[in-house]
């Protein structure tokens, strides 16, 4: 018998890292060759690594959510014969895994799919005591708070590493609070979750700090009439052919943005503020924020400028549905160079939407509403859309971001011009 230690293998394209997102294994499975053990991400890329060896999982050495670095320990293996393989060796007492430091800061660790308890690794990791996720009472003294509706985390425990008695809930009561007092056939509901931001949840959140905290945004608030616009969006679908998709507000707003971006080419461009190079574009990636199951993603019409209306909207709908599905190849969710940002009937009167970093400038689409507008002499009904619209201060300034708007708004409100060539 021998052990084999699988390695963190290098995925690509210069990373250094990725984070663990998911086991296909515990420690005391049985893995054949070329076995799916692990998923990680970079990027948004989700790669799977497989066992190139049979044998039994002894050891794991990360934990969802943590970020391993390419070499490092991923897991051992128990094998019938020892041998070579990729990303793989031996172990021997000057390469044993017991003493490896872990591949990154300790965490406490969901539990399996299956439900049975994962092995802990016998590397020493630095345990959260229970007192930082829950009070510590006695079954006593929980069932007692349970009853009178007492939240437990406020109450201050007076024994053993904060331990709250029977006394300190005397106490607590003595002191004039009050406990709650439930509603007939009703109980307090006291249940806390923790859970731990993994995946894409994660590159998300990571994505959205870094945004916010190194551009300074200016979003602009405008009104849009689309009352012809939705009149002819419904005759070109009338007439549409079979093979063309059903079309929406956006591939008009695609359209609107090439032509205003040619008048206004320093919008669609990128700001590497590290190296203080602001890179413009000729071509007009249009990123296009798209809710899926495991998060917000950005697929990438490419080379919009090139693109017919019916063109725009065959794009959006295929790299969209990849997305949602998860089959999105890596160069359909990045290299955009302006983004769009809508949620359709639920995009509210305003928003405030993040710059997709490292971009200088985000289109936001409200929802369309009929309002009564005066036209001069009295009030008519009409279809309005606002666009709210964010932009890098740094790089746009205020006038032009008001004039990319006012000239979007124009081609929106007058429909015809956005199909004339210029």
């Amino acid at each position: 018998m021998g052990e084999f230690v699988l390695k963190m293998p290098d995925v690509g394209e210069g990373v250094a890292e990725a984070e663990l997102v998911e086991w296909h294994v515990k420690p005391g499975d049985p893995v054949r060759e070329d076995m799916v053990l692990a998923a990680v991400m970079t990027d948004k890329a989700t790669v799977e690594i497989p066992s190139p060896v049979a044998g039994t999982v002894l050891w794991l050495a990360a934990e969802v959510g943590d970020t391993v670095a390419v070499k490092a320990p991923l897991l051992r293996i128990e094998v019938a014969g020892a041998g070579d393989a990729a990303d793989t060796e031996p172990v021997s007492p000057a390469n044993n895994l017991e003493d490896a430091a872990p591949v990154a800061m300790p965490v406490k660790a969901p539990p399996p799919r299956s439900g049975t308890p994962v092995a802990q690794p016998v590397i020493a990791r630095a345990a959260l005591p229970e007192a930082d996720h829950k009070p510590l009472a006695s079954p006593a003294v929980r069932r007692r708070a349970q009853d009178k509706g007492v939240d437990l985390r406020q109450v201050r425990g007076s024994g053993p590493a904060g331990r709250i008695t029977h006394e300190d809930l005397d106490l607590f009561f003595s002191a004039g609070a009050q406990p709650l007092a439930p509603a007939r056939g009703l109980q307090p509901n006291t249940a806390v979750e923790e859970i731990k931001i993994t995946g894409l949840r994660r590159r998300i959140a990571e994505k959205m700090a870094l945004s916010v905290s190194r551009i300074p945004h200016i979003t602009y608030v405008e009104e849009v009439d689309v009352t012809d616009l939705e009149e002819l969006r419904a005759t070109m679908n009338q007439g549409r052919k079979p093979d063309q998709p059903k079309l929406t507000i956006l591939p008009f707003l695609m359209r609107a943005l090439v032509k205003t971006i040619a008048e206004q080419p320093a919008i669609n461009a990128t700001f590497d503020d590290g190296a203080g190079v602001v890179t413009r574009y000729g071509a007009v990636h249009i990123g296009i924020a798209t809710q899926t199951p495991a998060g917000l993603t950005v697929p990438v019409v490419r080379h919009s400028e090139a693109r017919s209306i019916w063109d725009c909207a065959a794009e959006l709908a295929r790299v969209a549905e990849a997305a949602r599905t998860g089959s999105a190849q890596r160069d359909e969710l990045t290299g955009s160079t302006i983004t769009i940002t809508s949620l359709g009937s639920l995009g509210g009167i305003v928003s405030t939407p993040v710059i997709n970093h490292p971009e200088v400038a985000i289109v936001g689409v409200n929802k369309i509403a009929t309002r009564p507008v005066w036209d001069g002499g009295q009030f008519v009904p009409r279809k309005m859309m606002n666009l709210s619209s964010s932009f890098d201060h740094r790089i746009v300034d205020g006038w032009d971001a008001a004039t990319f708007i006012q000239r979007i708004k124009n081609l929106l409100e007058t429909p015809a011009l956005i199909f004339i060539e210029s």
